[in-house]
């Protein structure tokens, strides 16, 4: 098949559904508004005015049936206006985007990664009221920072039942220099096809009475351990795993032509899964991370743990090429091909040096100049502890030993140790605002993997005042308990 290839060209994920039409005037008031971003890629302070919407998009979250491949999942998504539920903008527009709720339950649109007024973070009970079915609510905030994003649901286990999709805010000062650029959607999946995340939570918080057999369990007793993550990478064995909504033997494919530069940017949308990510024959070199600039460093393998994000450019070579997102510890992988020549699709279990390299964390990055934020000794300190267990299966945050919110004042420079007390890997997410990570040559990251028994340590500037969700970005130990808030006095 012949096609043209525009400078920047996107194949976006599966979940991104044709829309029925404009959806319901909104009910509720946007509340403040964040200010104008200045040119330090800082954390914007709040303030009481947005400007003029530059961006809009109606949403409806709906029961839908989606196919994946052959295989049809009665599950939940996002429906658009526009017939397509990624969202673009630019860093300094204001978006407006209005969610009609004809979900059974409650929902709500949390906007990852996004340094927004506290009014538009979506953390139902926290910042908002739940949207209750049948209700609409409008959401305007300001964008202040380009990079790779995605929105998700809030509510419960809702986004491992589909509820999300990307987010890109266009960079002015990133140069536009690619040929090709594709979004690529990491995600696993069980819903409406055994059962839905909430047996998955049932069967896991069951497991103190009895054991949990089936392909569905603790990864320890099914995967295999990690080299660099180690111990047990996940709790729950996917019956898939997708790369934009596509299981591996129906899997999507990606087009350009010989020597195009490709700009690749990777979202784990998934909800348990830490995915290992190589292109067949390629090196990649990594600009991004969580929406920031980092210093280039190549690579032929990435982990990517839920929540983060990671953009990469690669020169692509003649031929046809896997790209290989392992499910870590789980045995399984997600799978798409890089097409730029004719011949046959490689297997979507094949193997290949670059998934058998040492993997690179992204926690190990070193930021551009333009991302670092101001220097400074931290005013105050807490202590993090991350804590559970299997059976019964319950998790927590303890700050400075108590089960309790982190607290700040405006103006004040944080520091958080945060310590792994377990054996697994934990992805932790910081809502409203982004982490220097004084390891890491300040680093700027608002997703963080700490593996089995890892102490991190995470700056941040309070400029942003409100309460804001502190938790693990796997679902399933959010919902045990592993959630907190970082609030402002």
């Amino acid at each position: 098949m012949t096609n043209t290839f525009p400078r920047r060209q996107f194949l976006l994920g599966g979940l991104a559904l044709a829309g029925t039409g404009a959806l319901a005037a909104c009910t509720s008031n946007p509340g403040p508004a964040t200010s104008t971003p200045g040119p330090s890629l800082r954390p914007t302070p709040t303030s009481t005015a947005l400007g003029e919407p530059t961006v809009r998009r109606t949403l409806t979250a709906r029961p839908l049936s989606l196919d994946i491949g052959g295989i049809e999942a009665k599950t939940w998504g996002y429906v658009s206006n526009t017939g397509d539920a990624a969202i673009e903008a630019t860093a300094g527009d204001v978006l407006q985007v209005d969610i009609t709720n004809e979900l059974p339950e409650s929902t709500s649109i949390h906007w990852h990664g996004i340094a927004l007024h506290n009014a538009a973070d979506g953390v139902p009970g926290m910042t908002q009221d739940p949207i209750e079915p049948g209700k609409s609510f409008s959401y305007v905030f300001k964008v202040p920072h380009g990079g790779t994003y995605f929105y998700h649901s809030h509510a419960g286990l809702q986004l491992d039942r589909g509820l999300h999709a990307p987010l890109i805010i266009r960079d002015p000062q990133d140069a536009e220099d690619h040929d090709v650029e594709w979004t690529i959607v990491l995600d696993d999946w069980v819903d409406g096809i055994q059962g839905t995340p909430n047996d998955e939570l049932d069967k896991l918080t069951g497991m103190g009475s009895g054991d949990h057999h089936g392909k569905m369990g603790m990864g320890n007793h099914h995967g295999t351990p990690d080299r660099v993550l180690g111990g047990d990478a996940g709790d729950v064995m996917y019956p898939y795993y997708l790369i934009n909504g596509r299981i591996p033997r129906a899997h999507r494919t990606f087009e350009a032509r010989p020597g195009n530069k490709a700009r690749l940017r990777f979202i784990n949308s998934g909800g348990d899964t830490i995915f290992k990510v190589a292109l067949g024959g390629h090196r990649m070199t990594v600009t991004h991370t969580d929406g920031f600039p980092v210093q280039p460093v190549e690579t032929e393998s990435i982990y990517l743990s839920m929540g983060e994000r990671v953009d990469v450019e690669v020169i692509l070579g003649d031929g046809v090429f896997p790209l290989t997102a392992l499910a870590v510890g789980k045995n399984d992988r997600a799978f798409a091909v890089i097409r730029t020549a004719g011949g046959q699709a490689p297997s979507p279990d094949v193997d290949f040096p670059e998934l058998s390299s040492t993997g690179l964390l992204l926690s190990s990055l070193k930021p551009a100049d333009r991302a670092l934020l101001p220097e400074g000794t931290p005013d105050r300190e807490v202590s993090i502890d991350l804590d559970g267990q299997m059976m019964p299966y319950k998790w927590s945050i303890l700050t400075d030993g108590q089960s309790s919110s982190a607290t700040v004042q405006e103006g004040q420079r944080l520091r958080m140790v945060m310590r792994n007390k377990t054996m697994m890997p934990h992805p932790m997410h910081i809502h409203g605002h982004t982490w220097s990570l004084p390891g890491s040559g300040g680093l700027r990251k608002d997703t963080v993997l700490l593996r089995g028994g890892e102490t991190i340590i995470a700056d941040l500037i309070a400029e942003n005042p409100g309460e804001w969700a502190f938790h693990c970005h796997n679902a399933y130990h959010m919902e045990t308990g592993m959630f907190s808030s970082l609030r402002y006095t």
